[in-house]
C-alpha cells in the first residue's frame, strides 16, 4: 500500500446524512449519480523559496517580465508529469495544464473519483441547489503529490457570490438623503464626481478583463451607451467562454460590469471571461485563462472581479485560497491591477454574502495582498454631478484578514498598527439607494443598482484611463498600485478624498485610512499627477 498524502484543506467534513449546523441537507449519493462527471482542479505550488521571492518582489511594486515569469517562477515539469501520468492511469481525463504548470484541470466520474481519491460522495442541498460532493478528506500517493497543495472541485457548493445590490423596496426606510428616484446615475456624473471628466482620455489602447459567469446582452450594452451618449461599439466587447459549455442566464452582475467598464473607458477593449459557474474550479480556470492572455496582450493590465466569499468559509490559507493566491500574485507580478469588490454585507458577511450574519471577517479575494480591494460609499450628487455628500456605505466589506500578514505598504504612520492585512484599500460609490443606471433585458433596473460590484469595474475603467494617459506622456503602464497609493497618505497630495463618516457594522469611517473606505475615493486628475 503506497504512503498517502492527505488534503484536509480541500473539503469541509460532512456527515453521511442529516442537516449540518449551517443548514445544509446531506443525503447519501444515489446510484444514478455515480456515473456523473465532475471537473477537478489540482493546484501545484511553487517551491517555497521561489514563492517567497516572488511575493517580496510584488510587495515592492516590481514588474517582472513575461520571460522571467515563464522561465523562473514555474512548477517543475517532473512534478506535473508524475501527477498527470497517475491521473491518466486512474481513468481521469486531462483537460488542461497551465503554462506555469501550477494547475491541472481534469474530469472523471463520481465513481472513479471515490475510488482514486479515497473519498465518499454525498448529495448536498444548500442555497437553492443540490450537488454531489465529497464528505471526507481526499488523498493522493505521496509519490505523485509532492508539489500538489490543493484539490479543488470536490465540494462545488463552496462558491463565490456576486456583489450586486438593488435598491431595497422597504418604503418605510428613512434616508439621510433622498434616494435616487430615477433609473440611477449616468457615467458622466460619476466621471465628474471623481475628477475624471476633463482628462480627454478614453482608455485607448488598453484592455480590461472582467471575470464573471456569463455575458451581458449586446442590445443591453448598446442601450446603456445610447442613454449615456457614449460613442462605443461592440467590436470593443470580446466574449471568452472559458469552459466552452452552456452559460447561465443573465442576472444583472454581468450587465453592470460590462456596461460600466465600457462606459468609463469607451476606448478600451473589454474582455469578458465567462466562467460558466461560480464554483471555484470554474473561476480558477477563468483566472488561468486571463493569465495566459496577459502574456500575449500588453494592454491587458486591469481586471475587475465583483465576487467574493468570507475568508473563514474557505477552509484556511492552504486550500482554495492558496490556489487563487498564486494566480493573483502572478498577475500582479506582470503589472496587472486586479480590482476586487470588498463585499456588500459589511464587517460580518454571512455565507450567502448578502446578510451580515457571519463572523467578523473580510471577504476573499478582496483580502488577497496582490489585489486592490474596493469598498463602497454612499454618494449623493446634484444635477451637475457636484458632490453633495459622501459617506461610508453600510454594506461596504472591510476588516482585518485572518490569514494574510500586513504587507509593507500598509505599514506607515497613517495606518492603524497591527499585523494583519487590512481591507479595503480604496472605495467608490456603491449604495443602491444612490445607484447606477444598468440595463437588463432591454430596460433599466428601477431605481438603479449598487453594491461594490459597481465600485470595482469603475476603478478598473479609471486604471485604463490612467494607463492611456501615462503612455501618452511616455511613461510605462502602472505597476501594482497599492505600493504607490499608500505612501500618498504621508504627503499633501489631493489624490484621495477622505471619507470620514459612515459605518459597516464593527468599523466606522474616520479621518485617514479606515476599514470601511480604505484610503478614500479618488480625485482622478490629482491621482494621475501624483503617481511616479
Amino acid at each position: 500500500m503506497p504512503k498517502m498524502k492527505m488534503f484536509s484543506n480541500s473539503i469541509v467534513p460532512l456527515p453521511s446524512s442529516g442537516v449540518t449546523p449551517t443548514g445544509m441537507i446531506v443525503n447519501a449519493v444515489a446510484p444514478v449519480h455515480v456515473s456523473d462527471v465532475m471537473p477537478l482542479h489540482f493546484h501545484l505550488a511553487l517551491p517555497k523559496a521561489l514563492n517567497d521571492e516572488l511575493e517580496s518582489r510584488v510587495e515592492k511594486g516590481e514588474i517582472i517580465s513575461q520571460e522571467e515569469l515563464s522561465k523562473k517562477y514555474v512548477v517543475d515539469q517532473s512534478s506535473v508529469d508524475a501527477l498527470t501520468n497517475w491521473l491518466r492511469n486512474e481513468g481521469f481525463q486531462i483537460d488542461h495544464v497551465t503554462p506555469d504548470r501550477s494547475g491541472v484541470y481534469t474530469h472523471a466520474t463520481v465513481d472513479q473519483i471515490q475510488k482514486s481519491l479515497g473519498v465518499h460522495m454525498v448529495r448536498v442541498t444548500t442555497d437553492g441547489m443540490t450537488v454531489t460532493a465529497a464528505s471526507d478528506v481526499p488523498s493522493l500517493p505521496e509519490s505523485v503529490a509532492e508539489a500538489v497543495e490543493h484539490i479543488g472541485g470536490l465540494q462545488p457548493f463552496v462558491r463565490a457570490h456576486k456583489h450586486l445590490r438593488r435598491q431595497p423596496l422597504n418604503r418605510g426606510r428613512t434616508f439621510i438623503e433622498p434616494p435616487v428616484v430615477d433609473d440611477g446615475y449616468l457615467v458622466g456624473k460619476i466621471l465628474t464626481a471623481y475628477g475624471a471628466d476633463d482628462l480627454n482620455i478614453t482608455g485607448q489602447g488598453q484592455e480590461i478583463a472582467i471575470l464573471i459567469d456569463t455575458f451581458a446582452l449586446d442590445d443591453d450594452v448598446r442601450e446603456f451607451w445610447a442613454r449615456n451618449g457614449i460613442n462605443n461599439n461592440l467590436a470593443n466587447i470580446v466574449k471568452i467562454n472559458v469552459g466552452g459549455g452552456s452559460l447561465p442566464s443573465i442576472e444583472g452582475e454581468e450587465s453592470l460590469d460590462t456596461e460600466w467598464a465600457s462606459g468609463i473607458a469607451p476606448g478600451a477593449q473589454v474582455r469578458v471571461y465567462a466562467s460558466g459557474g461560480l464554483d471555484f474550479t470554474a473561476l480558477d480556470r477563468a483566472l488561468d485563462r486571463i493569465i495566459e492572455d496577459v502574456a500575449e496582450r500588453p494592454g491587458l493590465r486591469q481586471v475587475s472581479i465583483s465576487l467574493g466569499l468570507g475568508e473563514l468559509y474557505l477552509h484556511g490559507p492552504s486550500g482554495e485560497i492558496a490556489a487563487q493566491r498564486q494566480k493573483y500574485l502572478r498577475l500582479a507580478a506582470a503589472g496587472v491591477n486586479i480590482f476586487v469588490s470588498s463585499g456588500d454585507a459589511g464587517s460580518n458577511p454571512g455565507p450567502t454574502g448578502h446578510l451580515s450574519n457571519g463572523p467578523l471577517q473580510p471577504e476573499y479575494a478582496a483580502a488577497d495582498p496582490s489585489v486592490v480591494a474596493v469598498g463602497g460609499t454612499s454618494l449623493v450628487l446634484d444635477d451637475t454631478g457636484r458632490v453633495l455628500s459622501e459617506t461610508g456605505w453600510a454594506g461596504s466589506g472591510g476588516g482585518k484578514s485572518h490569514y494574510f500578514p500586513r504587507p509593507s505598504w500598509q505599514r506607515n504612520r497613517s495606518i492603524p498598527s497591527g499585523a494583519q492585512r487590512l481591507v479595503p484599500d480604496v472605495s467608490l460609490a456603491a449604495d443602491p439607494a444612490h445607484g447606477a443606471l444598468v440595463i437588463v433585458n432591454g430596460a433599466p433596473i428601477s431605481g438603479g443598482v449598487g453594491g461594490t460590484s459597481w465600485s470595482a469595474p469603475v476603478w478598473a475603467g479609471f486604471c485604463a484611463l490612467m494607463n492611456e494617459a501615462r503612455q501618452r506622456a511616455g511613461k510605462p503602464r502602472l505597476p501594482f498600485l497599492n505600493p504607490l497609493l499608500y505612501p500618498l497618505t504621508d504627503t499633501n497630495s489631493k489624490a484621495f478624498r477622505d471619507i470620514t463618516s459612515g459605518s459597516n457594522g464593527a468599523y466606522s469611517a474616520a479621518a485617514g485610512f479606515d476599514l470601511v473606505t480604505g484610503l478614500g475615493v479618488p480625485n482622478l486628475a490629482d491621482l494621475l499627477a501624483a503617481l511616479p
